[in-house]
């Protein structure tokens, strides 16, 4: 994948383009495309002077101009001539003439800081080409690439690289082409860039001091009054709003300002410092070391940006009790800020100069080990989304996993936690739980009531019609039953009781109402028994002996109600 191709893909951020308008210069006329044969060349050769891409060649030349050396810096203009290949090229040059053009180089590089430090600019290093076909999409020629201006009078004069391929085997060079080379012939330095170009000045890194004092009291300046800036409009807020803490337009304010403060100080510290009279050294320096922060500041502002919004919609979920959807929420906070990350990671490592592409590339590679590697990883991945798009549970509902019961605390992307009656917290990886057997009590839209009572034997038919008759009043009465489900019914001679099956559906979805709605039930059912006078059986058991003191038989009398599961036990 092309680095060009990689920054298209994050030219979502918006200082990317404002960056790219400021920094680019006028556009250039499209000048027609060479040959296959001129743009297809295979690099064989490694270059000594670094010259491979326009990001290479530039930083280079800097790091020549920043050393003072100008001989150095002359290999870097298309019309000096490498020492190592005199005689070599096409067109064979003696040595007599290679010096001559490398002292005319010199003073072409001379020549080039001057106009730089006087107004000039070169593109960001991050906005810079890093491959050797150089960026095949700015609309100029294949082999020209675009990477700075200096002024000519009124006139902003474009610094093009040309690229070329030499010697054999092939050597792919970008070097300052004999456009720009022409018109910094022509450029003459004002007397007071002559006396500032003059070595005496305490320098730093190839720069004077008092730039370096200015660039970077340039960017305090711009960054504490932003800040300052975003300090009041928040006051102004807190002042407006008098609940703002719980305020949607507060909570955002509060989140991006901050680092919309750090971001707008990067943006105008580019503007501003792209076209100062200050040294290009640097200016370049501290023009990288702000793409950084601009990344950075990015970041950080989409990162609280992302949790300010997914805190106002888990909330807003769980006052509509839509767990499952704040569980989403939670999840895709996790999967945009993982993203996010690693985007910013990319952008920061290309800024300092590390090679992505070989990184991206090796993805592909590493790809599958990781995945073999890391199966179970991936699985709890994929249990997790089959989770979350099938929501058999949510946050908050109370489910039987397997043999954990407990309420669900939190979905996440590797696992799910759970909080049991005990009061443990259970972690159940998601892999299996999307193959485990759940049951969600929470989702029940009825409560069952099912209650067998056993009434004593000594309750003849007529009465137990008569209590049969008072139990299905009593369920008739009550508000909070499904009446085409409630039923009372003689369900036959139990061991040693009538027994009696009450059965109907609660009104609710809450399970403490429905331990009330049972109470009251089971009270009322109780008293139609005491105005009956019917008695439920208690358990006795009778022994009938015969003459010799042997037992006969045995009969066994319950004194309360018994379900299936109870009369088994018995």
């Amino acid at each position: 994948m092309k680095l060009t191709f990689l920054r298209s893909c994050l030219s979502f951020c918006a200082w990317t383009f404002l960056l790219a308008s400021v920094l680019a210069g006028p556009a250039q006329a499209q000048l027609a495309s060479p040959t296959p044969a001129e743009t297809t060349v295979p690099t064989v050769a490694s270059d000594p002077y670094d010259r491979g891409s326009p990001r290479s060649t530039i930083t280079a030349l800097l790091n020549a101009l920043a050393a003072d050396d100008f001989d150095r810096a002359a290999r870097y203009f298309s019309n000096v001539p490498d020492a190592s290949r005199i005689g070599a090229d096409e067109e064979a040059i003696d040595e007599a003439e290679a010096r001559r053009r490398v002292k005319e180089g010199a003073e072409l590089a001379r020549k080039l800081k001057m106009a730089l430090d006087s107004g000039g600019a070169l593109k960001a290093f991050a906005l810079l080409s890093n491959e050797a076909d150089g960026d095949l999409e700015d609309g100029l020629d294949p082999l020209i690439e675009d990477v700075g201006t200096f002024k000519t009078g009124d006139e902003q004069v474009p610094v093009l690289l040309r690229r070329s391929a030499i010697g054999d085997p092939l050597l792919v060079q970008w070097r300052v082409s004999s456009e720009t080379i022409e018109a910094l012939s022509d450029w003459r330095p004002d007397p007071t860039m002559e006396a500032r170009a003059e070595p005496g000045a305490f320098q730093v890194g190839g720069a004077d001091l008092k730039d370096w004092i200015l660039l970077v009291g340039l960017g305090t300046v711009l960054f504490a009054a932003l800040r300052l800036l975003a300090a009041i409009v928040l006051a102004a807020l807190r002042a407006i709003i008098p609940d703002h803490s719980g305020n949607a337009v507060y909570r955002l304010g509060h989140a991006a300002l901050p680092p919309l403060a750090l971001y707008g100080a990067t943006v105008a510290f580019f503007v501003l410092a792209s076209t100062m009279e200050a040294s290009i050294i640097a200016r370049q320096a501290l023009l990288r070391v702000a793409g950084i922060a601009a990344w950075i500041s990015l970041g950080w502002f989409l990162f609280r940006l992302v949790d300010a919004v997914a805190r106002l919609g888990s909330e807003r979920m769980h006052r509509a009790e839509r767990r499952q959807a704040a569980s989403i929420i939670t999840l895709a906070r996790r999967v945009v800020k993982l993203t996010l990350l690693v985007i910013i990671a990319i952008a920061v490592l290309d800024t300092f100069g590390v090679d992505v592409t070989t990184g991206i590339a090796a993805l592909g590679i590493g790809g599958l080990a990781l995945a073999l590697g890391a199966q179970k990883t991936i699985e709890n991945l994929v249990g997790s989304v089959t989770i979350i798009g099938d929501h058999p549970i949510q946050v908050g509902d109370a489910a039987q996993i397997g043999n954990v019961f407990g309420t669900i605390e939190d979905v996440g992307m590797r696992s799910t936690r759970v909080r049991t009656v005990n009061r443990t917290l259970v972690t159940i990886p998601n892999g299996f739980l999307a193959g485990e057997k759940i049951e969600n009590f929470s989702a029940r839209d009825q409560f069952l009531f099912k209650h067998v009572i056993g009434v004593s034997y000594d309750t003849d038919a007529e009465k137990l019609e008569d209590v049969l008759t008072a139990f299905r009043q009593v369920l008739d009465r009550t508000d909070h039953i499904f009446e085409e489900d409630a039923r009372a019914r003689f369900i036959g001679f139990g061991e040693s009781a009538l027994n009696i099956e009450i059965f109907a559906y609660f009104r609710t979805t809450s399970f403490v109402e429905s331990l009330e709605m049972q109470e009251d039930l089971l009270l009322d059912l109780m008293r139609v028994l005491n105005d009956l006078d019917v008695e439920i059986a208690f358990p006795t058991r009778t022994l009938h002996l015969d003459a010799s003191g042997t037992t006969a038989s045995s009969r066994r009398i319950p004194s309360r109600p018994q379900t299936p599961t109870q009369e088994n036990e018995d």
